[in-house]
């Protein structure tokens, strides 16, 4: 079974509820279709409910069974904007800008749902930047309690790849922090083996990534990455991990043995741990592309309550599949 199609089978053993504030753009529609029709998820759609249901006639798909929340009409909107006030008010929101954003920023709209439990998570990003997911759900979601860091990973589901956990590998962080630094790195790590563990269910093995091997190679670029290694090993005992090692060496057992031998990880890996988002992301894109794998993301670990981006050039398959695994994370908090 493939990696999605397990987790659509986990979702429909729970079904939670997911908002999509993005109900103009076609993909969301046609993604919440194809979830009523698979059950993995409740849908909540927030906008307009004849222009939604225009649009479904339109793409001639079925959204009967969805909830459509129209924030100028919504009973929930004082309490929202009361509730978004005492957030942020000593950032200088009055109650007018809180009520304003509620009513023009689906995406806002679509957090605090989350926030009050009117839905378990939140899934967007198709027609927005990340920063613009983001930013609302870290101002009011917070942080994971022991959380230190929020980060990105995406799962890259490879077809007839012999490596990772039967192809499967999570990278991290490809969406999220431009430059971590060794600690921050550190962070992402431990937060990628539990995101793995959850969400793939085999065994974290770690490759923190560099273009050296072992000290093959001299910079302040590796030595962050190595710093990181020692400070994951440190705060982390539990983990599998191992660095730096170049990606080869990490996932390939023919070229570990010569690049580093004796490592537990070396050739093994299948979460993989970048040095900045410049790398993370191109990686990701380049396997997506030219492996054609599936990809799966960028997802965020960390938050209190789970709101997954996407990526502006996502399908609307993707969306499903975005959808399924942000259901699951919902069932394990």
């Amino acid at each position: 079974m493939k990696f999605i199609d397990e987790i659509k089978a986990r979702a429909k053993q729970d079904v939670k509820t997911i908002v999509l504030p993005e109900t103009r753009d076609k993909r969301t529609l046609i993604a919440a279709a194809q979830v009523l029709k698979e059950g993995t998820a409740k849908i909540v759609m927030v906008g307009d409910e004849e222009k939604i249901k225009d649009g479904a006639h339109w793409l001639d798909v079925e959204l009967d069974g969805i909830t459509v929340v129209n924030p100028e009409t919504s009973p929930k909107l004082d309490e929202y904007v009361n509730l978004l006030y005492e957030l942020r008010k000593k950032k200088g929101m009055t109650l007018e800008s809180a009520r304003e954003q509620l009513l023009n920023n689906y995406i806002m709209f679509g957090v605090m749902m989350v926030k009050c439990k009117d839905a378990d998570g939140m899934v967007a990003g198709c027609c927005h930047a990340t920063a613009d997911v983001l930013r609302p759900s870290l101002q009011i979601l917070k942080t994971a309690p022991g959380t230190e860091l929020v980060s990105g990973f995406f799962i890259l589901d490879v077809p007839n790849c012999e490596y990772g956990e039967h192809g499967t590998f999570l990278f991290a962080d490809c969406g999220l922090n431009q430059d971590p630094n060794a600690e921050e790195m550190a962070a992402i790590a431990h937060s990628s083996s539990k995101s793995f563990r959850n969400l793939v269910g085999g065994n974290p093995i770690i490759a923190m990534l560099s273009h050296s091997t072992k000290g093959s190679a001299k910079h302040p670029l590796v030595d962050k990455v190595v710093e990181a290694t020692r400070i994951a090993h440190e705060k982390y005992p539990q983990l599998v991990i191992d660095g730096e090692l170049q990606t080869d060496a990490a996932i390939v057992p023919e070229v570990a043995k010569s690049k580093a031998p004796g490592s537990e990880v070396a050739g093994k890996a299948n979460v993989l741990v970048f040095p900045n988002l410049d790398c993370g992301n191109i990686s990701y894109k380049l396997v997506q592309r030219l492996a054609k794998a599936e990809a799966y993301g960028p997802m965020l670990q960390g938050l209190s309550s789970p709101v997954n981006d996407l990526s502006r050039g996502c399908s609307a398959e993707d969306i499903t599949g975005v959808i399924a695994l942000t259901a699951v994370q919902a069932q394990l908090q």
